[in-house]
């Protein structure tokens, strides 16, 4: 048969079969010419339900009705009984978003758990609480990158190195910049404990003081406030405990004292600490 015999041939079976011709889509993207509508409006096993751009919705061909294979389940990263920096940062986050209070205290316990299986709960998640891949995702997704102090908001951030100036004597060796008070005794580190300051209006002084007054059950004159293991050490600024640390941690400050939110630990310091003891107070 000639060529133009099966021109005329494919032409005609088009026509027959109810043939469309397409022209290039509009990325420029060519189809095929001929495009075959087959009985019952049903389009080409080559055509899919989306412009041609995604799976094919056409049936499976017969044979092929194997279940689909089921998601790898999730990876857990963190579980109750864990300790450390990503569990701070875990728990920082969950502050973030309503479901933890406390905190970060680096350790996994059982009102991390709790709040770790209410935010599951909420977003349809196996209720686990137990931090997984899927969970842990769904966390950053919503929350920010929680900085130093939001990590250490409640205390428990490591010591800096020493000031050089606390190196002989019995010394208490308060460093600004880690926010941490060394109590020691000729080079020697006896304790450490978290401390805060003063706010800009009303700054912690640095520099070489020595305690002069101690007052247990002291209470301040001008802000009438309670000041408990009162160390009296420049003026009217103090170490001392404050209940309002031990609460709500950074988030508040000082009128220029030095507060420490570890009631035992302060307690045993002022029962060691004595007057003339050095004081060095350091960025």
């Amino acid at each position: 048969m000639g060529r133009a015999a099966i021109a005329v041939a494919v032409a005609g079976a088009a026509v027959l079969a109810g043939c469309t011709v397409q022209a290039p889509d509009g990325a420029g993207k060519g189809r095929s010419p001929v495009h075959i509508e087959l009985p019952g409006g049903s389009p080409s096993p080559d055509r899919t339900g989306d412009d041609g751009g995604g799976p094919s919705t056409a049936p499976a061909p017969p044979g092929d009705d194997k279940p689909s294979a089921a998601p790898a389940p999730s990876r857990v990263l963190w579980s109750r009984g864990d300790t450390g920096r990503d569990i701070r940062e875990l728990q920082a986050r969950l502050r973030q978003v309503a479901w933890l209070f406390d905190g970060p205290t680096g350790t996994y316990d059982e009102s991390t758990e709790r709040a770790v299986g209410g935010f599951q709960g909420k977003r349809g998640l196996p209720r686990t609480g137990r931090t997984d891949t899927v969970t842990w995702q769904r966390l950053l997704g919503m929350t920010r990158e929680p900085g130093t102090w939001d990590l250490y908001l409640m205390g428990g951030q490591p010591a800096d190195p020493p000031d050089p100036r606390c190196a002989t004597g019995r010394v208490l060796c308060i460093d600004k910049t880690s926010r941490t008070l060394r109590w020691m005794i000729d080079g020697r580190t006896v304790s450490t404990m978290a401390v805060r300051f003063g706010s800009k209006g009303t700054p912690t002084r640095e520099g070489v003081f020595s305690i002069y007054w101690k007052s247990r059950d002291h209470v301040s004159t001008l802000y009438d406030s309670p000041m408990p293991y009162a160390m009296f050490f420049s003026g009217g600024q103090a170490v001392h405990y404050s209940p309002d640390f031990a609460a709500r941690g950074y988030a508040g400050a000082s009128h220029g004292c030095v507060n420490v939110r570890d009631e035992g630990a302060i307690a045993e310091l002022y029962a060691q600490v004595r007057d003339g003891d050095k004081v060095v107070v350091s960025w």
